[in-house]
C-alpha cells in the first residue's frame, strides 16, 4: 500500500511560478515510479511528467518540457513538481501517482496509487 497527499497548490498569475509536493508513505518510497497528472475543466486526465526510481530518469510532457521540473527526495519520501512560466492553461487538479506494477508509465492506467489532488488556477 502506498498513500499520497499533494500539497503546494493555489491562484497564481501568468508567469508566476509554484511548488507541488506530493508526500509518500507506506512501501519504501525510493523502490517505485512516481509521476504527476493534471486534469482540467471538462478535460480528460492527461500525463504531465514522470520520474523513476533512478532521480536521473524523467519523462515530460510536450506541453510542460523546460517549464516545469519533476524530481524526488527519496530521503524525505517526497515528490516534488516545479511549475515555473504558468499560463492560463495550466490550470487543472494536479495528482501525484504511483506505480508499483509494470506498465507504460506515460499512461495513468499504469499508476494504481494516487492522492487527493490539489488545485492550480492562473489567471491571466
Amino acid at each position: 500500500q502506498v498513500q499520497l497527499v499533494e500539497s503546494g497548490g493555489g491562484l497564481v498569475q501568468t508567469g508566476d511560478s509554484l511548488r507541488l509536493s506530493c508526500a509518500a508513505s507506506g512501501r519504501p518510497f525510493s523502490t517505485y515510479p512516481m509521476a504527476w497528472f493534471r486534469q482540467g475543466p471538462g478535460k480528460e486526465r492527461e500525463f504531465v511528467a514522470t520520474i523513476y526510481q533512478s532521480p536521473e530518469d524523467i519523462r515530460y510532457a510536450d506541453s510542460v518540457k523546460g517549464r516545469f521540473t519533476i524530481s524526488r527526495d527519496n530521503t524525505r519520501n517526497t515528490l516534488y513538481l516545479q511549475l515555473n512560466s504558468l499560463k492560463p492553461e495550466d490550470t487543472a487538479v494536479y495528482y501525484c501517482a504511483a506505480s508499483t506494477r509494470s506498465g507504460d508509465l506515460l499512461q495513468p492506467w499504469s499508476y494504481n496509487y494516487w492522492g487527493q489532488g490539489t488545485q492550480v488556477t492562473v489567471a491571466s
